[in-house]
């Protein structure tokens, strides 16, 4: 049981460090461009193979 008074503020630090990060991300443009991944993606140019 000693041990949920180290499990719970771990747990809590963690969840808003990704929160934090979520957020960061949000403000730097990270998700500017959805719909020119997807048409990248599924244009017909797209190769399997990376190139050598």
């Amino acid at each position: 049981m000693n041990v949920l008074v180290y499990l719970i503020p771990v747990s809590l630090v963690l969840g808003g460090l990704g929160l934090v990060t979520f957020f960061w991300a949000l403000r730097s443009s990270q998700f500017e461009d959805p719909e020119g991944d997807s048409r990248r993606f599924l244009s017909p140019d797209y190769d399997d193979h990376p190139k050598e």
